[in-house]
């Protein structure tokens, strides 16, 4: 079991939570906040970034770290997904094809298009540590000659990711830590597709993998076949479940095997006054994900008059220097500070689940 991730600016420990820093930002907090909370690396969105302020000028300004003045690493989604989902909710707005997507966020727009090299070569030029190669994702509910050409799509783009990657690596400084290029995992909730798709994936090559597709359920519970992917790809491999969030889900997806994990969760739900509190005894309970935490609601009346910190025994500065009555009184009056000392809670919150992770064999 692999216990950290050497990147170009620094190792990741392992298990890792990345907030989720689409457009070169963790909202309402800035690099600093993220140091203080613990954070050992974060994940951008090469599609946001290369529509406004576009890659080739973040290269230009130094890279994504020095445009963020963030000095750990970063971690750079492809944008396939959100293409997909793009295309999902409006045909109209563009297609798959064998070379990629072919997109356009509303209807006034000329039609762009992502190719796998064209991913590599932003990524590259945001300077990220760690890439993801294209991938097609696709709904669990499509039919069966969806999901087959869906997981043909994601290993020819693979392919073709890599061999940009090792293209754009010839450029980099031999003595230097490289970046890392993770393939992901695609196939719906077919096991012989997702068994496909992995063999090739490893055929050609990967330093890690990610697992691609939904990964919850209607009820919010993880999939079977978030295991079931994991179980295939060798340990030796770091894994990264793309958009778990939950904590709950977090423990059982790490103790499948999975060593990163994004996601909005955290810090949207700062924004909408769901704060998260570990629960008295939850270290013993860990490692079977149960009855960990509860959720705080700070627009509920009853905070308005507790003089005490959102949970008791965390160090986050939030809690160390404010209680709920304050925090329910900004977030009446609308103060932007609100949002800043939830979210600085709550990713407190998932720095100590993954502290506490790391101190745990996995079952």
């Amino acid at each position: 079991m692999t216990t950290a991730l050497p990147t170009p600016h620094g190792e990741i420990r392992l298990p890792a939570f990345l907030p989720d820093a689409t457009q070169g930002v963790v909202k309402t907090v800035d690099a600093e906040d993220l140091v203080q909370c613990g954070v050992e690396a974060v994940m951008v969105n090469t599609l946001h970034l290369s529509t406004s302020p576009g890659t080739s000028r973040v290269a230009a300004l130094g890279g994504v770290h020095r445009f963020m003045g963030w000095p750990g690493p970063i971690a750079s989604d492809s944008g396939g997904f959100q293409v997909f989902s793009l295309i999902a909710r409006n045909s109209k707005l563009g297609t798959i094809s064998k070379d990629g997507f072919l997109y356009r966020f509303d209807k006034t727009q000329e039609k762009k298009i992502l190719t796998p090299e064209k991913c590599i070569r932003k990524q590259f030029d945001l300077g990220a540590d760690l890439l993801f190669c294209l991938d097609h994702c696709t709904h669990p509910d499509e039919d069966l000659s969806v999901q087959r050409q869906s997981v043909e799509h994601t290993v020819a783009w693979a392919r073709r990711c890599k061999a940009e990657f090792e293209k754009r690596l010839a450029k980099v400084d031999a003595n230097s830590l490289r970046p890392r290029l993770f393939a992901v995992v695609q196939g719906g909730a077919d096991p012989e597709l997702r068994r496909i798709c992995i063999e090739q994936l490893l055929e050609i090559g990967f330093d890690g993998f990610g697992y691609g597709g939904w990964p919850i359920d209607d009820t919010g519970a993880l999939v079977e076949m978030v295991a079931s992917v994991a179980e295939q790809i060798p340990s030796s491999f770091p894994k990264h479940a793309l958009g778990i969030g939950k904590p709950d889900n977090i423990v059982r997806a790490w103790a499948s095997g999975y060593d990163l994990f994004d996601c909005v969760l955290p810090t949207r739900d700062a924004r909408h006054k769901r704060l998260y509190v570990f629960k008295p005894g939850w270290e013993n309970r860990c490692a079977k994900a149960d009855d960990l935490y509860d959720h705080l609601y700070l627009q509920d009346a009853k905070h308005g008059g507790v003089d005490a910190p959102l949970e008791e025994g965390c160090d986050c500065l939030t809690c160390r220097r404010y209680s709920r009555a304050y925090l329910h009184h900004l977030f009446a009056a609308n103060e932007p500070l609100a949002s800043r000392l939830a979210t600085l809670h709550n990713l407190r919150f998932y720095m100590r689940l993954m502290a506490h992770l790391r101190t745990l064999s996995r079952p």
